[in-house]
């Protein structure tokens, strides 16, 4: 399920995005006038919905709708989370949560906070009280009994960019980004400097501006709930491949000969391999020769693109008399 899909977003949306693209759309086949699979449409489109609450999208980026249900484990920069959303499949309410004013969440994180144990580095509960499970920054529904009582503020957001290489992409790897941040101290007002690292677990098959939140890493502080640290991916430039999509691009040089009678294209991919990729038609301006699944890995799938092969073709600076004669005999 690509919920990006689901709005016609780009995964670099923000949250108010979201919801203009649901206020656009959900109202388009909520009507029982519509074709057939228009309920279709509105669950879609309201299923995605999710992507509007921070914490449950950044589970979703970073791992994708089953850990949504099913839970992710802990590990280094990551405190784990448990599971248990899954859309409850009635759009018609999500719509009038949405248009009445009430957070269609609301519900699902009362439940989780039964029980839940503050994160380690979380400020005092006195600093800002909590009315959800401290995994998603005690965020308060607007149809919680104790909605009235006005929440902290979180802190906006702090962006850093990310810059990886494009055989990091491919393949995937691992960062550790060491981060500084004020944390309160006992007294629960005054606040010191600690490092942390953070580890950053890039898949294969990100795209430039894909986003990896890690919910309330930002600066504590006495009455406010701290920003959420959100790296996104920039993608460095490559000294041969260009990527479009999920697909590679190589231009690579030929000669007059091998552009009109065929040739073998050696070409070293970004996992270490040669292929010999020949080369039959003969290459003209336009050409490009395609290799089905030789392109970039196709994040949460287990497809690659294509790879695009196009030419430069390098003519000679001389012939002679007898070559012309024999060009003019050959050539049509």
């Amino acid at each position: 399920i690509d919920l990006y899909k689901n709005l016609n977003l780009e995964r670099s949306a923000d949250s108010e995005a979201v919801r203009r693209a649901y206020r656009k759309l959900a109202p388009r086949f909520n009507n029982k006038g519509n074709a057939p699979d228009a309920f279709d449409h509105f669950k879609n489109v309201s299923e995605a919905y999710v992507l509007s609450n921070q914490k449950l999208r950044a589970i979703y980026d970073q791992y994708g709708t089953d850990e949504l249900k099913k839970g992710v484990p802990a590990n280094y920069g990551f405190d784990g989370y448990s599971g248990g959303y899954a859309y409850h499949g009635q759009p018609h309410e999500t719509f009038s949560d949405f248009f009445g004013g009430k957070n269609p969440f609301a519900d699902f994180f009362a439940v989780h906070n039964e029980g839940a144990a503050s994160h380690s580095n979380a400020a005092p509960a006195a600093a800002f009280p909590q009315k959800f499970g401290s995994k998603f920054g005690g965020m308060y529904g607007m149809n919680h009994p104790n909605a009235a009582s006005a929440p902290p503020a979180q802190d906006t957001a702090v962006e850093k960019e990310l810059k990886v290489t494009l055989e990091e992409l491919y393949l995937g790897c691992v960062k550790k980004v060491r981060v500084t941040r004020k944390v309160l101290t006992d007294d629960g007002i005054t606040t010191m400097d600690v490092d942390r690292v953070l580890t950053i677990e890039v898949q294969r098959g990100w795209k430039n501006g894909t986003r990896v939140t890690f919910p309330r890493e930002g600066d504590q502080g006495p009455n406010k709930i701290p920003a959420d640290i959100v790296f996104v991916i920039k993608e460095l430039p490559h000294s041969r491949f260009v990527r479009k999509g999920n697909d590679l691009i190589l231009t690579t040089k030929m000669s007059l000969s091998q552009a009109l009678v065929g040739s073998i294209v050696e070409v070293y991919t970004l996992d270490n391999r040669t292929l010999q990729i020949p080369v039959n038609d003969v290459v003209h301006p336009d050409y490009v020769k395609e290799v089905n699944k030789e392109g970039m890995p196709i994040s949460k799938t287990v497809d690659k693109g294509k790879l695009l092969l196009k030419f430069t073709v390098e003519f000679p600076t001389f012939l002679t008399m007898e070559q012309k004669l024999a060009l003019k005999k050959n050539l049509p």
